[in-house]
């Protein structure tokens, strides 16, 4: 709590030189009561026209001074891209002391590593120059990122920049893997979809019945962006090798917040020292007119929160959109639990992604099943059947029965949520779940479409409207070979 309050006072006094404050709060917000009072909360949209002028090239606009990168978030597959700025105290206080932090807990928790023998693959995205201002760069963080690491750790990076800046997801795969298929690679980083796709291509390319036959001495595997859970078993069949180790990360545009730091649990720790003042709004009362706000040091075990950040990017008091619990506060342990934007909602059920990805992952396992991704929507009342959920899944193998593959997943629904349990009572509001078994590569193929291929990109897991099941649907119908089960 002390390094939450001395953040706070920094990041305050950074504050007064802005445009931001200068025009929101005038000269009203002297210390950690009137912030609070005068700041409002904030999203991308409140924001924006600040962030455009920065992106122009203005300083001093929400932070002191020029910003010169620009990270662009999707996250999902909405179609305008966000640009987060990341300054220069960001990465070198954030996001690189975050990295550090988390490679010494690594080596703590496995001192016998061998990762400094071989190479780092990074899944990463690309950068280029700002259009509205040549002096910035706007791309995926993982570029900007990786331009600015300090030369040694170069020593240890795959690919070349030349691959990670080819714009061209398809070549940028296939030149990642030809690239590195003959390198001692012993760690990577990336998000499990599009690692997923470069392992299909190492496969496919070298003819190896598993990623351990093209590079042994691969060890960890650092992941983030979306749950693992629902990919376990599908890296089990990639990663056979029991030696494999595996790191979930918590590192966004907006920030590094927190990373898996004990060997023996899935939770991850949040980073209270990174330049991040951390605030918390109850899930439940997120959505009305006067939401709580609460501070780090009043949060519960076992309540669904929203996350609300300030940084030293100046994106102050944010809503990131992600929702967390935590599971400890001594230290302060969590896990994400999902999207503000993400959920079902439609007959009162209150349906977040950490109760969808666990229900998935159970029927998968008493099944023998393995998915390569799926999403979720209503199905709204007719006038001869309730309501239900519809859910897309692809599958690298699919259940022999999938009424059984249904019903577990309808029962562990139940059980991880009274309000879809009580929805459920008698099939009167809620009926049971539909579940429509897609064609390999068709996610693959509907985001190429969109020009959604790699980066932070995903398909999102939940949507309390039908607009995207519709789409993926209508695509499927038309390029699937196989009809829809």
């Amino acid at each position: 709590m002390a390094a939450q309050e001395k953040i706070l006072s920094s990041l305050i006094i950074s504050g007064k030189s802005t445009k931001y404050f200068q025009e929101i709060v005038r000269s009203q917000v002297k210390n950690k009561k009137t912030f609070f009072e005068y700041i409002p909360l904030n999203d991308y949209n409140s924001l924006k026209p600040y962030i455009e002028n920065a992106l122009k090239g203005e300083k001093n606009v929400l932070w002191p001074g020029k910003v010169k990168w620009f990270a662009k978030s999707s996250g999902t597959t909405e179609n305008k891209s966000k640009f987060i700025p990341v300054t220069k105290e960001t990465l070198k206080y954030c996001h690189y002391k975050a990295g550090r932090d988390l490679l010494a807990v690594t080596i703590n928790n496995f001192p016998e590593t061998g990762i400094f023998y071989g190479s780092g693959l990074i899944m990463g995205g690309s950068s280029q120059i700002n259009k509205l201002n040549k002096g910035s760069v706007t791309g995926d963080l993982s570029a900007i990122l990786s331009d600015n690491l300090p030369l040694w750790t170069k020593l240890w990076q795959q690919p070349g920049k030349r691959v990670l800046n080819n714009t061209n997801w398809e070549e940028k795969t296939e030149q990642m893997a030809r690239e590195t298929i003959r390198s001692n690679i012993t760690h990577i980083t990336g998000v499990p979809t599009w690692t997923a796709v470069l392992f299909n291509k190492v496969l496919q390319i070298t003819g190896a019945a598993n990623i351990h036959e093209v590079w042994p001495n691969l060890e960890i595997y650092v992941h983030g962006g979306v749950s693992f859970e629902p990919y376990r078993e599908l890296f089990k069949k990639y990663l056979p090798d029991e030696k494999m180790k595996y790191m979930e990360t918590y590192n966004a545009s907006e920030g590094f917040f927190g990373f898996q730091d004990q060997s023996n649990m899935s939770d991850m720790l949040l980073l209270c020292n990174h330049g991040i003042y951390y605030e918390f709004i109850p899930f439940n009362s997120f959505f009305s007119d006067s939401p709580q706000v609460i501070p780090l040091e009043d949060v519960k075990t076992g309540i669904n929160y929203v996350l609300v950040i300030s940084t030293n990017s100046g994106l102050w008091r944010y809503i990131i959109g992600d929702t967390l619990e935590f599971v400890s506060t001594k230290p302060y342990r969590f896990r994400l639990t999902g999207r503000t934007k993400h959920f079902i909602n439609t007959f009162g059920e209150e349906l977040i992604i950490d109760n969808a990805d666990k229900a998935i992952s159970y029927a998968c396992e008493k099944t023998n099943a393995v998915i390569t991704d799926y999403t979720s929507a209503p199905k709204y009342f007719s006038e001869n059947s309730s309501g239900a959920h519809e859910w897309l899944i692809e599958f690298e193998t699919a259940p022999t029965d999938i009424v059984y593959f249904t019903n577990l997943l309808d029962d562990r629904l139940k059980e991880l949520n009274s309000d879809y349990e009580a929805k459920r009572m008698a099939n009167l509001a809620l009926g049971l779940p539909i579940i429509k078994v897609l064609d390999k590569g068709t996610f693959y193929k509907w985001m190429k479409e969109n020009n959604k291929l790699g980066g932070q990109n995903k398909v999102p897991r939940l949507s309390n409207n039908r607009e995207l099941v519709e789409s993926i649907l209508n695509f499927a119908k038309k390029n699937n070979k196989s009809e829809i089960v």
